[in-house]
């Protein structure tokens, strides 16, 4: 085990190292005929941009030289018949400039919108099957930043910068062989600042790149602490905390505002500093090109064609500065979006199929030791035993380890040593997905999604129909009330059930874990924030759906446990007592303590 973790240790290490860009195609490689269609609409579309000022320099060749001119020498001497067939060449050049204008753009674009669309999938679904550690450990707004400002910068970048990188690279091919071609005495003029700008723009590149992982930090930081203001709004309003948390929000925008504005000092510096490399190439040749034209040494024509391909070839360098910006964006952001993808999954997904209706329920913790990150062990040696369809309560005193074994038994943390059983089988080799679909769960913090009442009850039981939900919700005791909601079981319940009661929210999720119709049924402090009417709605309901089903109560109010076939008591983290509600009233220990407590009797 230890060697297969430093061998993911290993890997992941190699991954953080390779550069963003060759991540990303590799991540990419199903899209590389549609690359290569990009690369190619792109490098001919500049061809056919670049073709003009040549047909410039052969326009003066005709009008200087008339019938000697270049065109005349290929046997059209009429002066109006050479303007006729470069008036042709100029007509197709800029009608195939345009089509291959429009197939980069719809090639790119697409190309942007498929990889990100797949890309924020790749990255939710990854997300999905990652542990709760890694949550816990981690903000939403962080989480969120990834998913849709990072991937959005990565898309912004394939729509524009890829082209403008490639159509650079092939104007300066392009350009500067021309230029030796026609002129070599004067090419090198020209030609000398490219180096000087080559090396600019990789030096500039190296120097934005730390800036803009900052940047991206910093983005990651906003966006938590907005999604955390917005989800405890309620809280901020009722403390009247709207003072303090404007105040945090302008320290974390501040922060991000200060990274950016580091960022921008540097990339803005850019395209001066480039403008003035241009002007020594521009300046050479507009001087030794134009005194070599007079002496005779270059034909006008020639001397025309240089001049407009200088500008062609210097002056869309000054983008790079721009084109530059977005790609150490998009990289900062890739390698930020990589880096989730690389994350290892740790809980292992098991192999042994448990179709739900073979499940009998009987479940056992043999010697189960536990304990979260970084700290003290929750479980110790604990060893627990339900028989199939009992019902069995577990009550101690907050932070005795309850609601972990339930977390244990879903397998959203894995035990450290011993093992947890379904009907006899390790969970930890059961298929996962089989595994929490025979156990159905209803929590003191309900969930409820945006959308409708029907919607949330069928969550989990996609395909139930509008009849099963309305049995599930009578069989909750939920019925009465979803119908005199405003628009019955189609009323909109807001984001986390907020235009509900926490009594409604609870009987809602009772009726989603009635129509999942579970083996096993896990109640997590099901009543304990209620009030007596609706808990004892809850209760009547919750004695129809435990019969005959194994269900396991964890309890606070021991008045909802006292009937179970067996009630465990825990403290910190073992198991202390264990008998029915008579039996532990008459050991006179923890359990009787506990219900004298709550039933007034000292």
């Amino acid at each position: 085990m230890a060697i297969a973790f430093n061998s993911r240790q290993i890997l992941n290490k190699r991954r953080h190292s390779v550069h963003p860009l060759h991540r990303l195609l590799d991540y990419g490689h199903q899209y590389r005929k549609q690359i290569w269609l990009a690369i190619g609409c792109s490098i001919l579309n500049k061809l056919f941009d670049l073709a003009p000022p040549g047909l410039i320099g052969v326009a003066v060749d005709v009008v200087v030289k008339q019938q000697d001119s270049i065109i005349a020498q290929l046997g059209v001497k009429d002066v109006f018949g050479q303007f006729l067939i470069l008036s042709l060449l100029t007509a197709i050049i800029w009608i195939l400039e345009s089509v291959f204008e429009y197939a980069y753009s719809k090639l790119w674009r697409n190309l942007a919108q498929n990889i990100q669309h797949n890309l924020r999938l790749d990255a939710y679904n990854h997300l999905q099957d990652l542990e709760l550690v890694y949550f816990e450990e981690r903000s939403t707004g962080g989480l969120m930043s990834i998913l849709s400002d990072d991937i959005n910068q990565l898309e912004r970048f394939l729509d524009v910068g890829a082209n403008d990188i490639i159509q650079v690279a092939t104007t300066v091919i392009i350009i500067g062989g021309a230029f030796f071609i026609l002129a070599p005495s004067v090419a090198w003029m020209a030609m000398s600042p490219m180096p000087f700008i080559l090396w600019g723009s990789f030096a500039f590149q190296k120097l934005l790149a730390p800036r803009y992982a900052d940047v991206r930090e910093k983005v990651g930081y906003l966006n938590g602490r907005l999604v955390n203001n917005l989800s405890g709004i309620t809280t901020i309003k009722s403390f009247t905390a709207e003072d303090y948390e404007s105040y945090r929000l302008a320290q974390d925008s501040e922060a991000y505002k200060k990274s950016n504005s580091k960022a921008i000092k540097l990339s803005a510096a850019f395209v001066p500093l480039i403008r003035m490399l241009i002007l020594v190439g521009f300046t050479a040749l507009l001087l030794y090109g134009g005194m070599a034209a007079v002496a005779g040494k270059m034909t006008v024509g020639t001397y025309s064609v240089l001049v407009f391909l200088i500008q062609r070839l210097l002056w869309p360098l000054t983008r790079l500065g721009d084109t530059f910006d977005q790609y150490q964006r998009a990289m900062a952001s890739t390698k930020r979006v990589m880096n989730l993808l690389d994350t290892p999954l740790t809980i292992h997904p098991g192999n042994v199929a448990l179709p739900v209706d073979k499940v009998r329920g009987e479940v056992e913790f043999k010697n189960v030791t536990f304990a979260y990150k970084d700290r003290f062990a929750v479980i110790t040696n604990l060893s627990l035993q339900i028989p199939a369809g009992k019902t069995i309560a577990i009550v101690g005193s907050t932070g005795s380890g309850k609601s972990t074994l339930v977390k244990l038994l879903l397998r959203f943390y894995e035990v450290e040593t011993g093992k947890i059983t379904v009907d006899g089988i390790n969970i930890q080799d059961l298929n996962l997905r089989d595994l929490r679909r025979c156990i159905g769960l209803v929590s003191q913090d309900v969930f409820l999604f945006h959308g409708t009442v029907a919607e949330n009850i069928a969550y989990g039981t996609f395909a139930a129909t509008q009849e099963e939900i309305i049995t599930a919700a009578n069989v909750a005791e939920a019925h009465e009330f979803i119908e005199n909601l405003p628009q019955g079981y189609e009323t909109i319940v807001g984001e986390r059930g907020q235009k509900l009661s926490g009594g409604q929210r609870q009987r809602i999720a009772i009726a989603r874990a009635v129509l999942k119709n579970p083996p096993i049924l896990i109640l997590d402090e099901a009543t304990s924030a209620v009030d007596n009417e609706t808990e004892a709605a809850i209760q009547r309901s919750l004695e129809k759906i435990t019969v005959n089903r194994t269900t396991i109560a964890i309890a606070h109010r021991l008045s909802t446990i006292r009937n179970a076939d067996c009630i465990y008591v825990m403290e910190y983290g073992q198991l202390v007592e264990s008998g029915t509600h008579e039996e532990l009233l008459e050991k006179n220990g923890v359990y009787a303590s506990l219900w004298r407590v709550q039933s007034g009797l000292t």
